[in-house]
């Protein structure tokens, strides 16, 4: 489409119409939108405990094997929610500018963009996926169980960024109400399917470690037709006509200037913590073991984290496009602060309760070790990581991706990995967890700072 096309609005057009976020109470907002994402990310997380339960029937080394495949799985679930991300915030900024047609235009134009990018992922990972576990030192007696899992995951991962693309233009509109009902279908059909996939049920031998893959990519299917119905109901529909509304080069540069590098700051923790695995190997596969489970458990404990981090995005996004910085600077303020407590408390709760908790994983006894140590130590980064989290999901949501991948990098690279390498002799697996440790309070101290700096000074200038 030429860059001329007259059917373009531009960035000024019209006052914020279907932007309700830029009105009302921002702490009212900020409950009514993270509320609902709350449950649906507790819904999802719980995808991957009730995974480690039904796995952990059939075995330690079936285990084991989840221990290595969950980072790289989280980290390619991370493509997705750059392709959520960059939907949700180029339309947000679209919208509390007022240009309701453009906002349209650029969600189409998202979906079919994540729809090709989902084939040649979906490709590359398949062709891939057994160097890459060998790579990151898995041992011979897991790579069949590794594979078996991964050989149908990678086929159907083109599903993913799809979906997620639905779930992004529900969020740029404040629906996180119809976006949990997505996350919410998605679990319950992997509730439903895990039981009877994985370990069998009612005559039926099931798949092993494979039934869980084929729970995951039913529960993307499912959940995709249900989000795509929940967004025909809202302003911003499924529509590839409404592209004409686009100027497609420049609004497919702005996607990708959000969606990439959202894309590759959220599989970076993931990264990170792959090589912490990898380093762990050397300690045995109960360290690994029991770091995977406490892993999950961790997944968990930060869900209402997870869900002001997606909520921040919309909040931020559509007052930042109606310049009315003033309450964009509030909403982060009261995230940050949100994000203090509850790491705190939590990471209280986890360590008092860490034996009964190890327990409900596994009755081996190195494993239960290893589970308690991790989460007596990593715990108490929980706070830094929400404030993390929410930092980069405002960078995110403001058109500053490039920055939140960059503390992203300096997290995992300057903070993560050098502890774990430098103290691992002299502290064996605790260097791990205190690597850990250091890359979420060093992390959200950075991202503190970073994101209210980008704050401060648009507010500076509008107010000279």
């Amino acid at each position: 489409m030429a860059a001329s096309n007259p059917a373009a609005p531009s960035d000024n057009e019209g006052g914020p119409s279907n932007a309700r976020l830029t009105r009302g109470s921002i702490r009212g907002h900020l409950v009514s939108q993270t509320a609902p994402m709350i449950v649906g990310i507790a819904a999802i997380m719980s995808i991957g405990i009730v995974d480690a339960y039904f796995i952990g029937q059939l075995g330690a080394a079936q285990l084991a094997a989840v221990a290595f495949i969950f980072p790289v799985t989280q980290a390619l679930s991370s493509l997705g929610v750059g392709v959520m991300a960059g939907i949700a915030s180029v339309v947000s900024r679209a919208l509390g500018r007022g240009g309701d047609d453009h906002a349209r235009g650029l969600a189409n134009l998202g979906f079919l963009l994540a729809g090709g990018v989902g084939v040649v992922l979906a490709i590359t990972l398949y062709l891939l996926r057994q160097p890459l576990f060998e790579l990151l030192q898995a041992e011979a007696d897991l790579l069949p169980l590794i594979d078996a899992y991964m050989a149908p995951y990678a086929l159907g991962f083109f599903a993913l960024p799809f979906m997620m693309g639905l779930n992004g233009a529900l969020r740029a509109q404040g629906a996180a109400k119809r976006s949990m009902a997505i996350l919410i279908t998605m679990a319950v059909t992997n509730w439903i399917l895990d039981p009877i996939l994985i370990t069998g049920a009612f005559g039926f031998e099931g798949f092993g470690i494979a039934g869980a893959a084929y729970a995951t990519l039913a529960s993307w299917v499912i959940s995709g037709t249900v989000g795509f119905a929940l967004l025909q109901t809202t302003d911003i529909r499924f529509a590839p006509s409404a592209i004409r509304y686009c100027i497609v080069k420049r609004d497919s540069r702005a996607l990708g200037r959000v969606a990439i590098p959202s894309a590759f700051a959220n599989s970076i923790n993931p990264v990170g913590l792959s090589i912490l695995t990898a380093l762990l190997a050397s300690a045995g596969q109960d360290a690994v073991a029991g770091f995977g489970a406490a892993g999950r458990l961790q997944s968990f404990a930060v869900v209402p984290l997870l869900g002001l981090s997606s909520s921040i995005g919309a909040i931020v996004g559509q007052n930042w496009g109606a310049s009315r910085i003033e309450r964009a600077r509030s909403a982060l303020l009261q995230s940050f602060a949100f994000s203090l407590v509850w790491g705190i408390a939590v990471a209280g709760l986890i360590v008092v309760f860490r034996t009964e908790l190890a327990a409900l994983f596994t009755d081996d006894a190195a494993v239960k070790d290893s589970f308690e140590r991790y989460v007596s130590i990593a715990a108490w980064g929980y706070a830094g990581f929400g404030m993390f989290i929410v930092g980069n999901g405002a960078l995110n949501a403001i058109d500053h991706a490039g920055w939140a991948l960059g503390q992203s990098i300096v997290r995992v690279a300057l903070f993560m990995i050098p502890v774990a390498w430098l103290l691992r002799e002299a502290w064996g697996e605790d260097a791990i967890y205190a690597a850990e440790l250091s890359a979420n309070v060093l992390g959200g101290a950075l991202a503190v700072v970073v994101a209210l700096w980008f704050v401060n000074s648009r507010r500076a200038g509008a107010t000279s």
